[in-house]
């Protein structure tokens, strides 16, 4: 896996923590308005980072498969490592 793509999932990855963890704050403090900009903001980013990682790199869920041909199986999968290729 190349550096540029390694670190953009690395940023989605991270986009995704905090989405999520901003989701478990929420559960128990639902009206928390700075957590709720949190997630807004969290949200944003990480639909944002997927996008254009799935617009330079292809898909990371079969969900978002498609075009003029299956891309799905066109490698490299997302979770594979350089040592894999």
């Amino acid at each position: 896996m190349n550096n540029d793509r390694a670190q953009m999932l690395r940023r989605l990855q991270e986009a995704d923590f905090a989405m999520y963890e901003a989701v478990l704050y929420l559960d128990g403090h639902p009206t928390n308005k700075m957590a709720l900009a949190f997630y807004d903001k969290a949200a944003k980013a990480y639909c944002d980072l997927k996008e254009k990682y799935e617009m330079t790199y292809g898909p990371l869920t079969i969900q978002n498969a498609s075009g003029p041909s299956w891309t799905w199986i066109q490698g490299p999968w997302p979770w594979q490592n350089e040592m894999e290729e």
